[in-house]
């Protein structure tokens, strides 16, 4: 199957999701009820309003933060060359975990906590950045990955502080369930406000795939191709992090999506960086959507997407690994 057909398959399998995202929850909708609410045609309100004002803006949300976690996902585990590496690695989720539950303790707004969360997560990575600036030496990459580990941890400190200080009746719930990760509230002003961070975060990558998939060889080599590897390193996390730190603030903390999702697309296209984005952005949604569907269908209450995305995604890491396990030995 060539490139065209894949995406296209792909960009069906998306469609396909989304479709199934609107339809299904607690106020079902059937396809020709969609296409009269779109047709201005509904003879239903009701539908049109569940569809307007809950379904759609879910389902998009599900889909711009899959895409944006895939595609921070693949971009961190090319130039950091490991497969193993997922997009809180440099502790933006932490960070922007920890904005955000210090708003639920001051007890802001929604939109002013989301923005909180936003700027810690990216408050965390600079600061990550500018330690290993100032540590700088032989292993850069080394040094920027356990500065992420320590900063990261600190976070996680502030936030089991934050815990301990909370409301045990009102707080503590609303902080342990967004830290679980949920789109429960997603509006359409949530979906507003996260999509220029995905979108400038996003298109650099799209359209520096090419030389961002050389780095996949090492900086020696991607030197000698015209690519200065180490100030597209940084722009590459820096896009990377703004995206992760947007869809963290819009849906919480969710794990699992930015280190499998690559590793799916590469089983379909193949290693190559400027072939494997596109695919993992279209499965990302795609996968963010399904899952989000699935959270608020399965049971009563609505089942954070964190655990959702850990049940998934554990087996298929698992799978990952003694499939490169066989092939190391044969």
């Amino acid at each position: 199957m060539n490139e065209r057909a894949r995406l296209a398959a792909l960009t069906s399998g998306l469609l396909v999701a989304l479709l199934a995202g609107a339809m299904i929850g607690p106020y079902p909708l059937s396809v020709a009820q969609i296409l009269a609410v779109l047709a201005g045609e509904a003879s239903d309100p009701q539908a049109a309003t569940v569809f307007f004002n809950i379904r759609l803006p879910r389902v998009l949300a599900a889909a711009l933060v899959g895409a944006a976690l895939a595609a921070a996902g693949a971009a961190y585990q090319t130039v950091f060359r490991n497969p193993l590496v997922s997009p809180d690695i440099l502790g933006v989720s932490a960070g922007a975990g920890f904005g955000a539950v210090l708003g639920i303790l001051l007890g802001l707004p929604v939109m002013a906590i989301q923005m909180l969360g936003f700027g810690f997560g990216l408050g965390t990575v600079a600061l990550v950045l500018g330690l290993t600036l100032a540590l700088r030496g032989a292993g850069h990459v080394l040094v920027m990955v356990l500065c992420g580990i320590a900063i990261g941890a600190l976070a996680g400190a502030g936030i089991s502080l934050v815990k301990l200080l909370a409301d045990p009746e009102q707080q503590l719930p609303a902080i342990t369930f967004w830290l679980m990760g949920s789109l429960a509230g997603a509006k359409r002003a949530d979906v507003a406000a996260a999509l220029p961070a995905v979108v400038i975060g996003l298109a650099p990558l799209v359209l520096l795939r090419w030389r961002i998939g050389l780095l996949a060889m090492g900086d020696e080599e991607a030197r000698t191709m015209g690519v200065e590897a180490e100030r597209l390193r940084l722009f590459v996390i820096a896009c990377a992090t703004l995206m992760t730190a947007a869809a963290v603030a819009m849906a919480g903390v969710i794990g699992w999506v930015g280190l499998m999702v690559p590793h799916m697309a590469r089983l379909i296209t193949g290693p190559r960086f400027d072939r494997m984005l596109p695919a993992a952005i279209l499965i990302g949604a795609g996968f963010m959507v399904l899952v989000d569907t699935a959270a608020r269908s399965i049971a009563t209450l609505e089942v954070p997407l964190g655990i959702l995305t850990a049940v998934l995604g554990a087996p298929v890491f698992v799978w990952l690994l003694a499939r490169g396990a066989q092939a190391w030995r044969a």
